[in-house]
């Protein structure tokens, strides 16, 4: 299955190969759409049919089994599983339900120590143990993976290839979900996801072989297709707003009408939870097309670090949550 996004093959930014050709076409992607293909990330397939496997044994598990990790048992954290429906995008139900997971982190870092929201321990299923290991060991792999893209971001706007590195990502915000939608009948008019930005620096998506998401581009709506071997690279709104709008944060939504499960798994790669994020000049309220963002948000309007922002949009999400969190 083909796709009008681009294919970028970033194996020059992980082998010191020649990475001017690489920068620029991300620059292309980054200004046309906000969204293309990744291939050379280095992440093995081993990894991904592993994960994947797993996943698939803990969805089909009764759901009275899988509240036994709900979210609501996270606290701060913001940890586990929410059924059909616990999920909101601009206020209405998904068609999906799903695990959230991030980095794990022992009772006694400074962080949960703290009490500081999103951070702390991860919630895995006693039925399948071994999704524990699949979940920690793709956390780590794909946080190499969106480093080294962000190389490539960095170098497609004439900074240091460290830049994010030394600075934004140090120590990253990550979160990492999966997804699963069941097969929506044609005549359904809700979406396993509503229309949406995401909120930090870039997302790197995995999908199955089933299809069902689709981007916003100058063009009108298009398919992004699942390419195998392949993530789907689309960049959030703080890089929207650190590029001063040079490159945009791009609406995109999912349905499942495959007739099929469809499984997904997103990962968030966002600035650090402290780190300030300077408002820069720019168009905020348009995208490249002219087109009134998705949630009349004004990126450029928000001051304050990056995990004040972050608290504001997820509580939207959960508000069953919010009091617990913010």
């Amino acid at each position: 299955m083909s796709s009008s996004l681009p294919i970028i093959d970033v194996t020059p930014l992980r082998a010191d190969g020649d990475t001017t050709s690489v920068a620029r076409e991300i620059e292309a992607a980054c200004r046309a759409s906000g969204f293309f293909y990744v291939t050379g990330h280095g992440v093995r397939a081993e990894l991904l049919e592993r994960l994947d496997a797993a996943a698939r044994e803990f969805f089909a598990l009764p759901e009275e089994e899988k509240l036994e990790i709900a979210m609501a048992r996270g606290g701060r954290a913001w940890r586990g599983y929410f059924p059909v429906g616990g999920e909101l995008t601009s206020g209405r139900p998904d068609l999906k339900e799903g695990l959230y997971f991030g980095a794990e982190l022992a009772a006694d870092h400074p962080r949960v120590r703290q009490s500081m929201p999103l951070h702390g321990p991860n919630l895995f299923p006693r039925q399948v143990l071994h999704l524990r290991q699949a979940v920690l060991d793709y956390v780590a792999a794909l946080t190499d993976a969106a480093q080294t893209v962000l190389r490539g971001v960095a170098l497609s706007l004439d900074l240091e290839p460290r830049y994010f590195e030394d600075s934004y990502t140090a120590s990253p915000t990550v979160l990492f979900r999966i997804f699963h939608y069941p097969p929506q009948p044609a005549d359904h008019d809700g979406w396993g996801v509503g229309e949406h930005t995401d909120y930090g620096l870039l997302t790197l998506l995995a999908q199955d072989t089933n299809a069902g998401l689709q981007v916003h581009t100058p063009e009108g709506w298009v398919d992004a297709p699942p390419i195998p071997g392949t993530f789907v690279c689309n960049i959030g709104d703080m890089l929207d707003r650190l590029t001063g709008g040079y490159y945009r944060s791009t609406p995109h939504r999912v349905r499942n009408l495959t007739g099929e499960e469809r499984l997904s798994l997103p990962f968030f790669f966002d600035p650090d939870f402290t780190a300030e994020v300077p408002p820069l000049p720019g168009r905020a309220q348009t995208d490249a097309g002219g087109r009134p963002r998705w949630d009349g948000v004004d990126l450029q309007a928000f001051t304050g670090t990056y995990g004040d922002y972050l608290l504001g949009k997820v509580g939207k999400v959960f508000p069953q949550l919010r009091a617990d969190v913010l």
